[in-house]
């Protein structure tokens, strides 16, 4: 690289000089890798698509292990992402994998919101690291990116062309994660079958605008055989954790009664292409277009939400004091101005309550001024009938005395008549 060109590129004014002896700077890459090395390496992988399709024989088979994990049903009432992570050690190397598997996707009769809670989590994931960003004591160095670094979007072998259902949910997810298309269990069609449906899918793919993970080729090392890569998007896989003797060698194959597929078997299936490209040559360009491509647009459009920006109006320069500022003179207006509607709000129901307060008190009064009239009317006739019951008493005493006065005289009047009969006899 030319002089000029390095000044180019560090900015004007820079020059550059000889050195005239060893310095010991060209060790820094060494010095990156052993840092690197010993901190570890995180890589998080999504695996997308239908119950069924073999995401974690998959996931299995490409690192070689086996993951602990709890089959899924077709009877999930909706999509939940089940997230899990293992340490993984390779050599020198460890690596802490996270692998999130959509239980229920595509299971329901009604798919149209089936994208939501996939696009949800990563999005949690990108808030959590922008979170962690925004606070003042940071520890970015132990913190644990859940940021999803690749899709595997996992494709039934149907043979004709792409679900509605796989359409949508790439198109929302190509602008949050690296999307790799891969044919799941292509051992299920033919080979003549299988090159038409790629062809099929890429066209669908690229009509629907639907922008999928392109290996890089910027890089002269890895440009050929990343371009020849992309040439073979999507990848037709088989995944299986059997070994079974071929030849003089064990190898991970699927036993069929016409035959064995051999998974590592390029003739068979792109299995050693996506592990190679995936794993052993593009895990940190996932890693590092997830942060500087996928992060990048969810952080500036969440921090433009928040009324932060880097020029004003005027294409100047806009300070982060003067952002904070102006945001929160922004934000004391409107809570002085909600405020003020409250208490407009406060003051008109208390004068709504008054107002049913007297009205409820008015209709108290009247209701106790009825009463009171209806007992007044009911104590006056009680008290004439009381009258007129106390004069039938009087009336009946006083006809009983009568009587009583009556039947006495008779009484006295009978017994003077014996008495003047027996006088009588005896003469």
């Amino acid at each position: 690289m030319a002089a000029t060109d390095i000044a180019r590129q560090v900015g004007e004014g820079c020059r550059t000089v000889p050195l005239a002896g060893h310095v010991g700077f060209d060790s820094l890459p060494d010095q990156l890798v052993n840092k690197s090395v010993s901190q570890g390496f995180c890589f998080n992988i999504l695996c997308v698509g239908e119950t069924g399709l073999g995401k974690s024989t998959l996931m299995d088979t490409l690192f070689n292990t086996k993951f602990e994990g709890e089959p899924a049903t077709h009877t999930q009432p909706g999509v939940q992402l089940r997230s899990n992570t293992y340490d993984l050690q390779e050599s020198n190397v460890g690596l802490k994998l996270t692998i999130v598997s959509t239980v229920g996707f595509g299971d329901q009769i009604n798919k149209e919101d089936s994208y939501k809670p996939i696009v949800e989590f990563i999005d949690a994931q990108f808030e959590a690291y922008l979170q962690e960003e925004l606070k003042i004591r940071r520890v970015l160095h132990i913190y644990h990116d859940s940021r999803i670094h690749a899709c595997l979007y996992f494709i039934a072998p149907t043979g004709h062309s792409l679900k509605s259902l796989d359409l949508v949910t790439m198109k929302k997810l190509d602008s949050k994660v690296n999307i790799i298309p891969i044919i799941a269990k292509s051992d299920a069609i033919s080979k003549s079958e299988l090159t038409k449906f790629k062809i099929k899918i890429t066209s669908e793919l690229v009509s629907n605008g639907v922008q999928i993970y392109q290996f890089p080729t910027d890089d002269e090392l890895v440009a050929e055989i990343n371009g020849t890569m992309n040439a073979h998007l999507p990848f037709a896989v088989i995944g299986s954790t059997e070994e079974l003797k071929i030849g003089n060698k064990m190898m991970k194959a699927r036993q069929y009664p016409w035959g064995t597929v051999q998974v590592e078997n390029e003739a068979h299936c792109d299995f050693v292409k996506l592990r190679e490209m995936l794993i052993r040559i593009n895990m940190e360009d996932l890693r590092e277009q997830t942060h500087s491509r996928h992060y990048e647009l969810y952080r500036r459009c969440k921090l433009e939400e928040m009324g932060f920006k880097d020029t004003d109006p005027d294409s100047k320069p806009f300070s982060l004091q003067e952002t904070y500022e102006a945001k929160r003179n922004e934000f004391l207006g409107e809570l002085q101005k909600k405020e003020e509607e409250m208490r407009q709000m406060f003051v008109q129901r208390v004068k709504e309550k008054e107002a049913e307060l007297k009205e409820a008190e008015k209709e108290l009064h009247e209701k106790f001024d009825r009463l009171k009239k209806l007992h007044q009317d009911e104590k006056k006739k009680l008290e004439d009938k009381k009258k007129s019951l106390d004069d039938e008493m009087n009336a009946f005493k006083q006809r009983k005395t009568a009587a009583e006065l009556l039947q006495s005289q008779g009484s006295q009047a009978g017994g003077a008549q014996t008495l003047k009969r027996d006088k009588e006899k005896k003469n």
